[in-house]
């Protein structure tokens, strides 16, 4: 699989903790990566090792073919980036920020530039300092699009922004999923969100690489199970590997099993569980999904 960004074994560190420890990821061409994790789990971290902003301890990254470390400012004119509070230069109109943004992209495409900014409702002639937060996104946002890179870096790009304003920015985003060498990484903590956009997820849990894996795969191995146990069985024996985030609410025991496969996962049931009811299954969201996961770290680590 071609891939356009991958970590290759990726340690950073602030003073003493470790941003990132031993982090190996990828974002293959043509798909729109979920960066996914906690407060404080590494993900803007790994964005500005990517756009060689800050330098790892250890390890490397390969962006477009190119150490990080190493590139130039054509493999620069290829990567596009919009984040949260990002600087922009707020004196200029609409007007004046993409034509100063044009010529230092020789691939802006014009006609696509008028279709953002049509769809997107930006007045030329508003400074960008008279903006709403959401409508400057917008701005930032086309100017990167019209250029058409091939790697899209987004940090929390809807953060504070309006279910409208969402729609319209991820209507932008799939206007250019179409190309097959274009990639997406949507870092974000609004995981609804990111549910409609990703099909690749990357889940980061202080540091380290929980979950790099096809969205609709990851899904379809997961599972949500709810067990009713009879009146005299008093306590609940050890689960099976795997099965994890497990609570129990009077008699009913519900747990999600990350690597369902139902011969294996029948064969668990009747050793463990041999005189219970049939066990209800249920698929489970992203949100769910990701829940889960990190509950199940942060037991690990208590324990």
């Amino acid at each position: 699989m071609n891939t356009l960004l991958e970590f290759h074994e990726v340690s950073c560190r602030y003073s003493r903790a470790w941003a990132l420890d031993n982090a190996s990821f990828r974002v293959p061409s043509g798909s729109i990566t979920a960066l996914l994790g906690p407060n404080g789990a590494g993900k803007s971290t790994a964005l500005k090792i990517a756009l060689n902003l800050i330098r790892p301890y250890s390890g490397h990254v390969t962006v477009l073919g190119t150490d990080s470390r190493n590139m130039n400012p054509k493999t620069l004119q290829r990567i596009g980036y919009v984040a949260d509070g990002m600087d922009l230069p707020l004196w200029m109109t609409i007007d004046q920020f993409l034509g100063w943004c044009r010529p230092l992209y020789p691939q802006w495409d014009t006609e696509f530039e008028r279709t953002l900014r049509k769809q997107f409702e930006l007045p030329g002639d508003r400074k960008l300092k008279h903006l709403s937060r959401g409508q400057r996104m917008k701005a930032a946002l086309a100017s990167v699009l019209a250029y058409r890179p091939e790697l899209l870096i987004l940090d929390e790009p809807f953060s504070g922004l309006d279910p409208l304003v969402r729609d319209e920015f991820i209507s932008g985003l799939l206007e250019l999923s179409e190309s097959e060498k274009f990639a997406v990484v949507v870092s974000s903590h609004d995981i609804e969100e990111v549910d409609r956009l990703a099909d690749h997820i990357v889940l980061l849990n202080d540091g380290k690489v929980v979950l790099d894996e096809n969205a609709e795969e990851l899904l379809a191995r997961h599972r949500l199970v709810e067990i009713m146990f009879p009146h005299y069985i008093e306590s609940i024996p050890p689960l099976a590997p795997g099965w994890i985030s497990a609570k129990s609410s009077g008699r009913l025991l519900r747990f999600v099993d990350s690597d369902h496969e139902i011969t294996r996962f029948s064969e668990n049931v009747r050793k463990i569980f041999p005189e219970i009811p049939q066990p209800d299954i249920h698929p489970l969201t992203l949100r769910e999904l990701f829940v889960a996961q990190v509950s199940a770290r942060k037991v690990g680590s208590d324990a």
